[in-house]
């Protein structure tokens, strides 16, 4: 079965005042339909740049990105982006932020009425119904996030893409939205390709996490299978996670290669 997104020997270099900097090589992957997938690594390996790359907000300096059959060559409404800052408008309201990327989809397609229920129907989809005629700073950081995910989600997209969506949140609210966005890859069968600093939410989501080396010139160090049933089967709970052998032991894997394998390399060039 041929994968729903295919990134084949990426490189990316930026030029810079100081001259060239290859950022990453040789970046191989496939991601099949569905899948939930995390990007892991510390700081500078280029979780954030192989993102954009997918989203088309940057073309690579070699190599190809596939998204179901087409190269991926300028940004589309068929990869959705998720920001750690949420970019809502202030002066709308969350149902009419959420409006505006309707329209950009299906405006040319649909009537008002149908647009409005598109938008509602994602807000209903991340529990916000009630908030709908709010604005930003009527609700707080972790709404905010939901209605940024409701965004995304509205345009129907084939790949969600999420860059430290819940990064700066506190715990708590970190918690019920990662629960949030499990119901919802349940609901809508997404693809999603998520970057994380965080272990433990890496494990919790994923079917498969993307270890990347040290920067620069970062590639794929390892690619680890979560032995966890897929969230299509329904959401994950961190209760009973705690003690689940597979769990911790994916959790150790990931530990060793950024904290021991990876670290002992940051030492050495250094």
């Amino acid at each position: 079965m041929a994968s729903y997104l295919q990134i084949e020997n990426v490189e990316m270099v930026f030029s810079t005042r100081k001259g060239r900097f290859h950022a990453l090589r040789e970046i191989n992957l496939q991601v099949q339909r569905g899948q939930f997938v995390t990007l892991i690594g510390h700081s500078g390996c280029g979780k954030s740049t192989l993102l954009n790359l997918i989203a088309g907000l940057t073309r690579p300096t070699g190599g190809a990105l596939i998204c179901d059959g087409r190269e991926i060559a300028a940004p589309g409404p068929e990869r959705a982006v998720v920001f750690q800052n949420h970019s809502l408008l202030p002066w709308l309201s969350c149902l009419d932020n959420v409006l505006l990327a309707v329209e950009r989809v299906f405006g040319a397609s649909e009537k008002k009425a149908q647009l409005k229920a598109r938008a509602q129907a994602a807000l209903d989809l991340v529990g916000l119904s009630h908030a709908a005629s709010k604005r930003p700073h009527e609700i707080s950081g972790g709404m905010k996030q939901r209605v940024g995910i409701a965004r995304a989600l509205a345009m129907e997209p084939k790949v969600l893409l999420m860059d430290e969506p819940f990064g700066a949140l506190d715990a708590l609210t970190r918690a019920r939205l990662q629960d949030e966005l499990m119901k919802i890859v349940k609901a809508t069968g997404s693809t999603v390709v998520m970057v994380t600093h965080d272990v433990d939410e890496a494990v919790l989501l994923s079917d498969r996490i993307v270890m990347m080396t040290n920067g620069p010139a970062a590639t794929i160090g390892e690619v680890v299978e979560v032995p966890l049933p897929p969230l299509s089967e329904g959401p994950r709970s961190r209760l009973e996670l705690a003690h689940d052998s597979a769990y911790l032991q994916t959790r150790e894997r990931v530990l060793e290669f950024l904290y021991r394998k990876q670290a002992h390399l940051e030492v050495q060039a250094a």
